[in-house]
């Protein structure tokens, strides 16, 4: 196969577009739809200036996805004195696992000369995930417990780092089996919570995919998902030809029955019908737009205090780390 573009050696056939592109095309391509998201969601606030620039968070784990943003973030942004980027990593305590990406974190931040912070589940909450895994007080996958926790570390630090905006290296294929989940189970707060959370725009603009805006959140940090227009497969390419320290392995936790049944669902309709994971978050941003239009924003009902425990924003009396951490030391 040649490449549509340059007549070179084409090392993928993007079905959903029907392109064959070589190594430095598709490698072009991939960045030029991060930057074109960015655009869109306007991440880049007009209250940026170089006197006062916006702190973005890039959660980094040191795997593929993760790694290819904070690269393309920084070749974006390296000489835009409105944009600070720092790194923050989690170390969750899987043995075997964790230290090998975490030493590509540091290679890739040291390389980019990146600010790189880490944070352990055993300093802030005293447990390690492997221990979590053995006891497992509330009988659920551990991915269910490790998401608690790391969402409630990355939202903690990305606010002590005074960070504008914390950015995830979820890709087209993570977003859009989560759009397919949540409306299968017919979830239209968490559908709306979704857009306002991390897909709706910061600000509207002709390429936007939706007119509305997300609405502004005091509790927690807004994210922004960078990536999420790029396939998995297109992610991993990149980060092979760029020869990024990119740690690909699996967890040996990862356990998500359902969200594996959605996944090998999407693999079988994306085969069969080529641009579907395209069409299904195309058309779930829109509806997620008039979700949260309804259900979000003023509209909505959740109530958010502190948590009496640990002062995190919450809904309930104790947020759900916190419900968890007591299960665990009750074990």
């Amino acid at each position: 196969m040649e490449c549509d573009k340059c007549g070179e050696n084409a090392v993928l056939h993007a079905a959903y577009s029907g392109l064959h592109l070589c190594e430095s095309h598709l490698c072009r391509a991939v960045t030029k739809r991060v930057r074109r998201r960015i655009r869109e969601d306007g991440l880049v606030s007009d209250d940026a200036t170089v006197e006062d620039p916006e702190t973005w968070v890039i959660g980094l784990s040191g795997g593929k996805d993760s790694v290819v943003l904070t690269q393309i973030l920084h070749d974006t942004f390296a000489e835009d004195p409105r944009i600070e980027l720092v790194a923050l990593s989690i170390h969750e305590g899987i043995e075997g696992y964790r230290d090998a990406s975490l030493e590509a974190c540091e290679e890739l931040t040291d390389d980019l000369g990146i600010e790189h912070v880490t944070v352990s589940y055993a300093e802030e909450f005293g447990v390690q995930m492997d221990d979590v895994v053995e006891d497992d007080p509330e009988g659920m996958a551990a991915c269910a417990y490790c998401g608690v926790f790391r969402r409630d570390l990355l939202s903690e630090y990305a606010e002590e780092l005074d960070a504008d905006k914390l950015l995830t290296g979820h890709n087209l294929d993570d977003e859009a089996e989560t759009a397919l989940m949540n409306f299968l189970e017919g979830d239209i707060s968490q559908i709306a919570k979704h857009f306002e959370a991390s897909l709706g725009p910061f600000d509207s603009s002709a390429d936007a995919p939706t007119e509305q805006t997300r609405e502004a959140q005091d509790h927690h940090i807004p994210r922004a998902k960078p990536l999420r227009d790029i396939p998995e497969k297109e992610v991993a390419l990149y980060a092979r030809f760029k020869d990024l320290p990119a740690h690909i392995t699996e967890c040996p936790h990862a356990d998500e029955a359902y969200r594996g049944e959605i996944q090998e669902l999407m693999l079988g309709l994306e085969e069969n019908h080529p641009g579907t994971r395209h069409s299904i978050m195309a058309g779930y941003e829109k509806l997620a737009a008039l979700a949260a239009d309804t259900y979000g924003g003023e509209n909505g009902d959740t109530d958010y205090g502190e948590c009496d425990n640990c002062g995190s924003p919450t809904a309930r009396d104790l947020c759900r780390k916190c419900n968890l951490l007591d299960a665990l030391e009750a074990v």
